[in-house]
């Protein structure tokens, strides 16, 4: 499974972005896909991750701000991030998980500066 996202920027606190995650190769089977970020000096940290069958897990520090969706006829998933805040300044990486294996898109970053 291939992964390639894309949407990342600059924003203004307050602002909105929305990433998107195109996967391809053996794409049947894949169950959760989703996104973490890490930002510099700190661990990678799941953002929010969405399963086969719709159902969401977020971050508590996105919760209610950021929505994961995804489009399973295309393969994609999206990441739609509101209210933006500095703190979340990060690369964000695509992640998807196939039966027992994990992969894990090139990242982009997001900066959110004024």
């Amino acid at each position: 499974v291939q992964l390639q996202a894309c949407g990342g920027g600059l924003v203004q606190p307050g602002g909105s972005l929305r990433l998107s995650c195109a996967a391809s190769g053996s794409t049947s089977r894949i169950g959760a896909m989703g996104w973490y970020r890490q930002a510099p000096g700190k661990q990678r940290e799941l953002v929010g991750i969405i399963n086969s069958g719709g159902s969401t897990n977020y971050a508590d520090s996105t919760k209610g701000r950021f929505t994961v969706s995804r489009d399973n006829a295309k393969n994609t998933a999206y990441l739609q991030m509101n209210s933006l805040k500095p703190e979340d300044t990060a690369v964000y990486y695509c992640y998807a998980r196939r039966v027992l294996k994990e992969y894990w898109g090139q990242g982009t970053q997001v900066t959110v500066s004024s």
